[in-house]
């Protein structure tokens, strides 16, 4: 993907679909019966069963249980997605369809491979592949444009350290939030020493793709499903038309000089080496297919810099050689070699387009910031495990954030307990709260007035008192 990223709360838009208890009155209504009405959107019977029973189940799993109705509570996550939808066309919000039709393709191939064939497939749901394949996206796109809607909606709101302070006065001392167990700890990293070689094998082969393609000997389509390394390679290299704004800066660039029908020379991004195709351009949409490729290597070019970081983490244990030194001497990581090689949250505040470092920069991770919507490494975790504060790793392997390979070593610096938070010690997580609450006050005001202004109708005998927001009852 390399649509900019910008910085955005986790949503929730897609309440999964979840039923348990259904009263005998609605299991006699027919599957095909609307049951409601958003704007231009209908809930079917059986869409709102499908949600309610996958509810309960997803509960099941997590070993929670709600006091609510499960079909109360599935009609209502139906109503507010159906809503975002609807306003989602309306304010024109933009989602990736790439990624929805890449996910929607993951997701009938593992069915596929679940049942033991497409005809296994066709049987147990009743409609062949292509209809299946419809409605899959039809549910897609309307989650990812709810979610889309919501994030435009709270992506906007901000607290300052006054509101972060207020939101930590007013907690009950008893009701404060329980910070986990959270590590600290330093890196040196490596990237193989022939990563010019392996970029400039990448470029060549670009060189040659654009080659056919210029020549007429290969589409441009065929190619990039063949090679292009992102989720767009399903699509022929295909993307929604949007504007230039919504690439990053070398892409935008090199989409702006090119006519319809043309072929960029290669272009790198922070994503890989590119060739972009123009397919064309309406006002300011640009409407192009891509072919992305990264850099790979040979196993002994990737062993390399292993080999030479257990070097440096045998002299570090042998006390000829701090860390910090080893780092400043030998890391590649410009984020972290100059500060003694601890590990920040900088590269991932950068990649979201946050530069306000000085105040948002963290240097403990919780476990869950192992992950790749915490922006650090499992790898790093798996290795941190191991440790004993003081200790240093062998090498791994790994990738950064934009998925290059490299090898590393870390040390753990410290463990830092669970704890119940403070304003001294957990600034940040608490400023995360605050805008959480925030975000979500703000969110639910804007849900109100959306209701009272759009067409809404449920039917009488789904109507329920326990819905959260009121104002669907009209």
């Amino acid at each position: 993907m390399i649509r900019k990223i910008m910085v955005m709360v986790a949503v929730a838009t897609s309440v999964l679909f979840v039923a348990e208890s259904v009263s005998a009155q609605r299991r006699q209504v027919m599957l095909d019966k609307v049951v409601a009405v958003v704007g231009g959107s209908s809930i079917l019977y059986s869409e709102l069963v499908e949600y309610s029973e996958a509810l309960v189940d997803q509960r099941r799993q997590m070993g929670y249980t709600s006091d609510r109705d499960p079909m109360d509570e599935a009609l209502e996550a139906l109503l507010e997605q159906k809503l975002l939808y609807n306003q989602a066309l309306i304010d024109s919000v933009p989602v990736n369809t790439s990624d929805i039709a890449s996910r929607i393709e993951t997701y009938l191939q593992s069915l596929i491979d679940e049942v033991g064939g497409i005809q296994a497939l066709e049987a147990r749901e009743h409609m062949p592949i292509f209809t299946y394949r419809e409605m899959l996206r039809s549910r897609y796109e309307e989650q990812a444009y709810a979610q889309s809607m919501k994030s435009d909606v709270v992506s906007r709101v901000t607290v300052v350290p006054g509101e972060v302070e207020r939101f930590y006065r007013r907690i009950d001392k008893d009701s404060l939030p329980i910070i986990g167990e959270q590590y600290v700890y330093a890196q040196i990293t490596k990237f193989p020493a022939s990563l010019k070689e392996a970029q400039q094998r990448t470029k060549e082969r670009l060189l040659d793709m654009r080659e056919r393609v210029i020549t007429g000997q290969t589409k441009f389509s065929v190619l990039a499903r063949m090679y292009s390394v992102d989720g767009s390679a399903i699509h022929g290299g295909e993307m929604e038309p949007m504007p230039a704004a919504y690439f990053v800066r070398p892409f935008a660039e090199a989409l702006e000089k090119l006519k319809p029908g043309q072929v960029s020379e290669i272009v790198e991004t922070e994503y890989g080496f590119h060739i972009i195709e123009l397919i064309d351009k309406r006002g300011d949409l640009y409407h192009c297919r891509h072919i992305v490729l990264r850099p790979t290597f040979t196993r002994d070019e990737l062993m390399e810099p292993a080999h030479q970081l257990d070097s440096i983490a045998d002299l570090i244990r042998r006390d000829s050689i701090t860390f910090e030194a080893a780092a400043l001497a030998f890391s590649d990581d410009a984020t972290s070699k100059y500060n003694g090689g601890i590990v920040s949250n900088s590269d991932v505040l950068e990649r979201m387009g946050v530069y306000d470092g000085a105040r948002l920069t963290a240097t403990r991770f919780l476990k869950e910031d192992f992950s790749a919507q915490g922006g650090k490494s499992l790898d790093d975790y798996n290795a941190l495990m191991r440790l004993r504060v003081g200790d240093v790793s062998s090498s791994f392997q790994t990738t950064d954030l934009m998925g290059n390979q490299m090898s590393k070593i870390v040390k753990l610096l410290e463990i830092i307990p669970a704890h119940t938070a403070s304003l001294e010690d957990d600034y940040i997580r608490l400023e995360e709260m605050a805008l959480a609450e925030k975000q979500n006050r703000v969110y639910q005001s804007w849900l109100t007035d959306k209701i009272m202004s759009m067409y809404v109708y449920i039917d009488p005998a789904f109507r329920s008192e326990t819905f959260v927001n009121k104002n669907w009852i009209k």
